[in-house]
């Protein structure tokens, strides 16, 4: 059975805008109607823009810097009147090496791109969201939920977004819902080259965590905040 959302009228903000999930996420939140502004650190002349720079709008800026996400978001609401949703889509993954052998600078690297941008962007959105009534939705992940070789600084800030949105939906009860997707691996071209031999089938569409997503938006998730949400597929 197909699914439907109507965003018609609804204002979006969607960080990471120029990678494959947040791609994703922009393009769904677009066919439902929605008017969707994407935000980077790379614009959409880049060569590693992968989103269609028509019709969203899209902003250039760093959102581990403060002045950057104050500036973007202030924009986006004077242009389009408001801000409904926020996606917290930006984020990496470094990884590779135990604790005592991480250079502090990939650990830094990891709190400031996967933490201090979702905390950032929703310092600054929510009182737009409080406003509307609006969600944030935050792409945490499954490994961390645990701890696990190689990987601890990922983990250990992909933990901080899942709290964080447990945070914001604490202190937004009955205002603005906060809920995390949790994704395994997402297939994307760059997984799938530093792992050629696993099981690609097992791992999840993009386009199906971006539909999670707009659910996580929708009014058919009204009663649903602070959640973390599985989106493993099969992996």
């Amino acid at each position: 059975m197909g699914v439907e959302f109507d965003f018609g009228g609804d204002v979006v903000l969607v960080t990471g805008a120029g990678g494959v999930l947040g791609s994703a996420v922009i393009e769904a939140f677009h066919d439902a109607g929605a008017s969707v502004c994407g935000a980077d650190i790379v614009g959409p002349d880049s060569e590693d823009f992968l989103a269609d720079p028509e019709p969203v709008c899209h902003h250039q800026g760093d959102f581990t810097d403060e002045d950057d996400v104050e500036r973007i978001v202030d924009d986006i609401t004077e242009e389009r009147g408001g801000l409904d949703y926020l996606c917290n889509v930006a984020g990496s993954w470094r990884g590779g090496t135990p604790i005592e052998e991480t250079d502090v600078s990939d650990f830094e690297f990891m709190l400031d791109v996967n933490l201090k941008t979702a905390f950032l962007a929703s310092k600054h959105a929510l009182p737009y969201l409080q406003d509307s009534g609006g969600a944030v939705v935050s792409v945490s992940a499954r490994s961390s939920l645990e701890g696990g070789e190689g990987d601890g600084p990922y983990r250990a800030s992909k933990a901080g977004v899942r709290l964080l949105t447990e945070t914001i939906a604490a202190e937004n009860r009955g205002t603005v819902r906060a809920n995390a997707v949790m994704p395994s691996v997402i297939d994307t071209p760059t997984n799938r080259e530093m792992m050629p031999d696993a099981d690609h089938d097992a791992w999840v569409d993009p386009a199906d965590i971006a539909e999670t997503v707009l659910a996580l938006c929708s009014d058919a998730t009204s009663v649903t905040s602070g959640a973390a949400v599985p989106v493993y597929g099969e992996a």
